[in-house]
């Protein structure tokens, strides 16, 4: 049984993963801007749920440009399969991607089809995470006007 991750309900959208100490503007792992890391503890919920649907339309953009709808099909079939709690809430995006994080824990995990290459449930997450964290930068550049190097 996989136990759905939702941005929207965590107390913070942290993967433990954070960039920003090094400098990074916009962290690598979860995606928000290094001004809302520093300020989290401090934002009520509203401000909070700002960032969470941001996250969560760039994270779900990311898919749909990434995935194929037979991946959307071949992940949400896998999802049933494994029982994912609270699967009938999510978008078919969100549904892939929390799919995809749980089967690319196992390396041997086949390709999926559709793909024109051998893309791994590993390979084609960290796909999508390259395409969300570019989403990210340019919603920050748009939204500062600050070039991120």
């Amino acid at each position: 049984i996989f136990i759905r991750v939702d941005p929207m309900h965590r107390p913070t959208p942290c993967v433990g993963i954070c960039s920003t100490t090094y400098g990074d503007l916009v962290c690598r792992g979860c995606k928000r801007f290094a001004h809302e890391i520093v300020e989290w503890n401090g934002y009520d919920e509203s401000q909070r749920a700002v960032v969470g649907r941001r996250l969560m339309e760039l994270r779900e953009g990311a898919v749909n440009t990434i995935l194929t709808d037979k991946q959307l099909a071949v992940l949400s079939d896998r999802a049933a399969q494994m029982r994912v709690i609270g699967a009938a809430d999510m978008s078919a995006a969100t549904l892939a991607y929390e799919t995809l994080r749980c089967l690319a824990r196992y390396p041997a995990h086949p390709a999926l089809p559709d793909s024109g290459r051998a893309d791994t449930p590993r390979i084609l997450l960290e796909r999508v995470d390259r395409e969300f964290y570019a989403r990210s930068l340019a919603v920050f550049e748009r939204s500062f006007k600050v070039p991120v190097q």
